[in-house]
């Protein structure tokens, strides 16, 4: 089972960066997906997660009206759109996928992805 996200780079403030996240090994159709981040000297932070099918999504009140989160299960890939990026969005990316069976049940994110680094210059 693996996870890969890619799509990291460096990027001006204001500008825009999509970040992908392949999956290898498992079925990702089944599972809730999610996106994390993690700042030098800081904790890993959630950012977005999307449901099974794409139709529920969550975001963290520092992204929400500039992040999207998607999937494209037949490519076994997730996506985040980032747009009007701050340096403060300077971090590695993770993606991950959740084991809990219910949409309502406590999130088990328990299968971890190498995270891609987004570096926003001012």
């Amino acid at each position: 089972v693996q996870l890969q996200a890619s799509g990291g780079g460096v990027v001006q403030a204001g500008g825009s960066v999509r970040l992908s996240c392949v999956a290898s090994g498992l079925t990702l159709s089944r599972y809730g997906m999610g996106w994390f981040r993690q700042a030098p000297g800081k904790e890993r932070e959630f950012v977005a997660d999307i449901w099974r099918s794409g139709g529920l999504t969550a975001y963290a009140d520092s992204v929400k009206g500039r992040f999207t989160i998607s999937r494209d299960d037949a490519a076994n890939t997730i996506f985040l759109q980032m747009n009007n990026l701050r340096p403060e969005d300077t971090a590695v990316y993770y993606c991950a996928a959740d084991r809990k069976i219910s949409y309502y049940g406590r999130s088990d994110f328990s299968i971890w992805g190498r995270g891609t680094q987004v570096t926003v210059s001012s």
